[in-house]
């Protein structure tokens, strides 16, 4: 299809759809009673050959200057993609936007779209709440409906396999469990607005240096066990209508060319019903990726050639690529988009910027996400909450003044109004950085008498001085990740680790708000005072910050991976692969080993080696305190059911999340223990109450590539409910378990 095709698909089509369809005997397939498998099977009886090509061919939807393309004129302007869609079928267009953390822009724009950020996908997961995951999900979507987009590139749940990985900020963390549910619920909440969702990126796509060519090696049993259960839960948890496979390769083959993934695991073993799309710039052929699974080239013309637009319907009628597996492509694209109901609530083009969306109520769904996810990792003799009698508090560094940081690339929010720190960082891709306009020193002085002083940072000599003078210093530390790139070490970028130094030799009352995109070490923790983990938190995060600083809000979040204390720690202390590398015959070369660790990953690893962390999986101190009782477990079908008691038992609301994990009396395992599950409960000063968690049969099992089962060893599990995965138990119980096994799905 030439550059230009897509003008006469896009006036063919009309620009808005004012209504549902109505079914009639010429097109029985927009009869919403049917089966969404139904509608689309007898859709794609009725296209012709060029019309099932235009569906599996994603266009690019902004000005693409290296290739001299253009954007579709019907795409939505500086957005991921476009593809046509069907007039005299009733089949809508696709519009699709990158939707991470909220609606995105893909390019640097005159004109972005300004929507509401949600916290970071880490700082999401943080919460431990997938009611609050769900919430910000439906905002989202909320939004990009009246954007004018349907299909949003959102889902992340890539393990943190790497702590450096720039896109950890993207994604839930280290544990399948967790991440799984977690960005599953997110998911269910985009498509709860008649949104498509993907999930991604699939798969082992962990690290962003030489992403796009890097081979990871991976058996099929530790890769079962780790990133692909979390993918696996997450697909259950929030059913999202596409995959999006990754650029890496695995065990030799591209991702979205991996027959054993694509065909075997997602589409035979998990009986996956709806499609794979190509990340931009993912494929590298025509039939191997038809035949091994892709069902949707996206974002021409990041990749070097149209694949499955004119050299795919060649293809087809050559027979190389069977119709049959044509159709199937077609009609899991449009079963999703029936199932979804984008077809029946189709978008409308936005009749203006803000296209009526409630700013002020979505910023409130953002700020409960982020003042759940801000995780107390410190607070020696209780020097937060503020106290009352402080008088001055020095705000050192950050842009703490104006704004709150986030992470860059293809998930970039823009606030409205702009940036609040205009032209710092990378004048293109993955930059600007972009801080959102919630100051926390601004929202910080409408809830303390105290006196507040900002000190820019840039003169560690002047900080000192002014936290010399000052009862309290809050220092600010950012690290900004963005996707491309990966960091170079865990320490806090430029010279911050000595700033911090500096200001907590002047000042032992120092408070440290990190703005981070994953873990970082912290050289200067015993001189400081107190440790907030804030993370990118969003369009409200400046006042979420000030809230759990000054003690409105009791902070309850708990990291979702592992804070090493060193590199060396880690199974690749040295990142594999070259980021200076310009060679793409020496990029293909580079290989990745995950079967170092295999499923041991985070936690897990720490566990496995006796390594001692900065600060474990599952951390996070409160302004109260909670008592554990009642410990029960028993043998539940295949599972264990386990119930237990929290009692606040501090002068402080709190929020605590009971944490389960599970581990075989005999051994054997890739790790000592798992987490089988937890239970956050909302508690009043002196309040008790009951939790209850089903741990799922893949928890307590092994997963065996022969039979694809997962098999239950007979014997005692130690159940174990505790804080984090390094706090000393508060109950454990032992629980016997019969041999069993389980369908690859945990049936």
């Amino acid at each position: 299809m030439k550059k230009r095709l897509w003008l006469s698909l896009a006036l063919a089509y009309p620009l808005m759809l004012t209504g549902a369809h109505a079914a009639d005997a010429d097109k029985p397939w927009l009869d919403a009673r049917q089966s969404p498998d139904a509608r689309a099977e007898q859709l794609v009886k009725a296209m012709t050959l060029d019309e099932k090509i235009q569906t599996v061919f994603a266009y690019f939807s902004t000005e693409f200057s290296p290739k001299k393309y253009e954007q579709p004129k019907e795409g939505r302007a500086d957005s991921a993609g476009w593809v046509p869609g069907i007039a005299r079928l009733g089949l809508p267009p696709q519009w699709q936007s990158d939707a991470g953390v909220g609606v995105a822009t893909q390019a640097v724009s005159k004109k972005p779209y300004e929507r509401t950020s949600l916290p970071s996908g880490l700082a999401t997961t943080a919460t431990w709440n997938p009611e609050l995951a769900f919430a910000g999900g439906a905002m989202i979507g909320s939004e990009a409906r009246s954007t004018g987009f349907n299909v949003l590139l959102a889902g992340g749940v890539n393990l943190m396999r790497e702590p450096r990985n720039g896109r950890n900020f993207e994604y839930g963390g280290e544990d399948p469990l967790l991440a799984g549910h977690m960005v599953g619920a997110q998911i269910k909440g985009i498509q709860s607005n008649h949104i498509i969702s993907t999930v991604k990126h699939y798969a082992f796509n962990d690290q962003e240096t030489n992403r796009n060519h890097i081979n990871v090696k991976i058996d099929d049993q530790a890769g079962r066990m780790s990133d692909l259960l979390a993918l696996q839960f997450a697909i259950e948890a929030g059913q999202p209508g596409s995959v999006m496979c990754s650029y890496n390769r695995i065990n030799g083959d591209y991702a979205c060319e991996n027959d054993y993934l694509l065909n075997e695991v997602l589409k035979h073993d998990w009986k996956y019903p709806g499609y794979v799309m190509s990340d931009w710039g993912a494929t590298h052929s025509t039939i191997p990726a038809a035949n091994r699974g892709l069902d949707q080239q996206s974002g021409f013309p990041f990749d070097k050639s149209g694949y499955f637009n004119e050299a795919l319907k060649e293809a087809v009628v050559n027979r190389h690529v069977p119709v049959a597996r044509l159709d199937d492509m077609v009609k899991r694209i449009t079963r999703t988009m029936f199932a979804n109901g984008v077809v029946e609530h189709p978008v409308a083009t936005p009749t203006s910027a803000d296209a009526g969306i409630d700013f002020a109520a979505h910023g409130k769904v953002s700020q409960a996400d982020a003042e759940e996810a801000i995780v107390l990792l410190k607070n020696q003799h209780n020097l937060l909450p503020l106290a009352a009698n402080v008088r001055s508090i020095a705000i050192i560094g950050g842009h703490a003044d104006v704004g709150v940081l986030s992470g860059g690339g293809s998930a970039q929010v823009y606030p409205k109004g702009g940036s609040a720190v205009p032209n710092e960082g990378p004048t293109h891709f993955p930059g600007p950085i972009v801080y959102h306009r919630s100051s926390p020193m601004g929202e910080l002085a409408r809830l303390t008498k105290a006196k507040l002083t900002y000190n820019d940072g840039k003169d560690a000599a002047a900080a000192a001085k002014l936290a010399a003078s000052s009862d309290v210093v809050i220092v600010f530390g950012n690290q900004w990740m963005a996707e491309s790139f990966d960091a170079d070490d865990l320490n806090l970028p430029g010279q911050q680790n000595a700033l911090i130094a500096a200001v907590a030799k002047a000042n032992p009352k120092t408070v440290v708000v990190l703005q981070t995109g994953g873990p970082v070490v912290m050289p200067w923790l015993e001189q400081v005072g107190a440790v907030v983990e804030a993370w990118y938190s969003g369009s409200n995060g400046g006042a979420a910050i000030a809230r759990v600083l000054s003690g409105e809000v009791n902070p309850s979040g708990h990291l979702p991976a592992t804070f090493p204390a060193s590199l060396a720690q880690l199974p690749r202390p040295k990142l594999d692969g070259d980021a200076n590398a310009k060679d793409e015959n020496v990029i293909e070369n580079f290989v990745t080993d995950y079967n170092i660790e295999g499923a041991a990953v985070g936690y897990k690893w720490f566990d496995l080696k006796g390594h001692k962390p900065l600060f474990p999986f599952g951390y996070g101190l409160s302004y109260t305190s909670f008592a554990y009782a009642d410990l029960s477990a028993q043998p539940a079908g295949k599972g264990i059911d386990v119930s237990f008691s929290i009692k606040n038992t501090g002068a402080r609301d709190g929020k605590a999340v009971g944490q389960v994990y599970v581990s075989p009396v005999a051994g054997g395992w890739e790790a000592p223990k798992r987490l089988g599950g937890w239970n956050k409960l909302a508690l009043k000063a002196g309040a008790s109450g009951k939790a209850t968690v089903k741990i799922d049969p893949r928890l307590v099992g092994v997963y065996d590539s022969a039979s694809k089962t997962w098999k239950i060893a007979a014997g005692e599990y130690l159940v174990t409910l505790a804080e984090s995965a390094g706090a000393k138990p508060a109950a454990s119980v032992k629980v016997k378990l019969d041999a069993a096994s389980v369908d690859v799905n945990g049936r």
